[in-house]
Order: structure tokens, then C-alpha cells, then sequence
């Protein structure tokens, strides 16, 4: 499977955040609290939600399941002129991503292994530091093999 890469211009993001590693999962835990409260956003720029992980500079370098980081639920906003009470912002800086178009169930992780066993060692670029996260549009069915979603990987050209 290869990418399309493209140059991500910045986004506004509103929704929640929670710390969590792989081996402490609180993804549904999430999104549970943030789905019901979508509705409550405006000035929306699509309907897609934005699943976002922000990790430490050392996360990949020094991988274990049980390292936390940042999980974000969000959508993408043109202001956040009215950001809800108990909702966080973030300014998601731009810059080059590896765009993968994966169809299969958010429970599987053989993309992810793929990506940074194979595609990534094998390609002309290095991760970067920024936030990784996966675009869920109209064709996204949680934990369904026919589920469609954008995963957007931070990449920067090998020196």
C-alpha cells in the first residue's frame, strides 16, 4: 500500500483529550464522552471527526506499549469563536504527511505495523514530530472490516 503525501495546511480543532498507552486503551472511553456533544459545535468545516495522537519526542524512539500519550477526539473548526465550555482547542500546525487510505476495522493494527515496520524504514523519509491522526469521514463504520478512514502519518525528507 503506498501513500499520497501532501502538504497539510493548519487546522483548528475543538474536542476532548485524554492520556492514555496502548496497554491502557481509553479510546472508547473518549469518544463515548465527545460523540454525543458534536452536535454542540459550531462553525464545523466538515463532518469528518479527527481521531489525533500527540506524542512525546521519545515515544517511537524508545517504543513500549505501556508509554502514554495524548489522545484527541475533535472535528475541524474555522474559529473557535464558540468553543463549548468543557472542550479544549488545538492548533494543528501544518506540514508534509504520508496519507494512507485504509479500509478495514480500527481494531486491527497490521496498517500501523506496516507503516513503521516497512513503508517508513523502506522509504525516503523519517517520522516527524508532530501529531499523527486519522481523518474519519462518511464511509468510517467503528470496528467494521468494510470501515473506511484517512491515517495521516508526520513525515519529514531523510537527511
Amino acid at each position: 500500500m503506498e501513500p499520497r503525501i501532501e502538504i497539510l495546511k493548519e487546522k483548528k480543532l475543538i474536542g476532548y483529550k485524554l492520556r492514555m498507552s496502548l496497554t491502557n486503551n481509553k479510546t472508547g472511553q473518549l469518544w463515548g464522552r465527545f460523540a454525543p456533544k458534536i452536535k454542540d459545535i459550531k462553525n464545523r468545516v466538515t463532518d469528518d471527526k479527527i481521531s489525533m495522537q500527540v506524542y512525546d519526542a521519545s515515544y517511537y524512539r524508545n517504543f513500549n506499549p505501556d508509554n502514554e500519550f495524548e489522545k484527541w477526539a475533535t472535528v475541524e473548526v474555522n474559529n473557535f469563536n464558540e468553543t463549548p465550555k468543557d472542550m479544549e482547542t488545538f492548533v494543528l500546525s501544518g506540514g508534509e504527511y504520508a496519507v494512507f487510505d485504509y479500509k478495514g476495522s480500527s481494531n486491527d493494527s497490521s496498517i500501523f505495523q506496516y507503516i513503521f515496520m516497512n513503508w517508513l524504514p523502506n522509504s525516503g523519509y523519517n517520522l516527524d514530530n508532530r501529531p499523527h491522526f486519522e481523518v474519519l469521514g462518511e464511509k468510517y463504520k467503528n470496528n467494521d472490516p468494510t470501515s473506511e478512514e484517512e491515517i495521516w502519518i508526520p513525515i519529514r525528507n531523510k537527511a
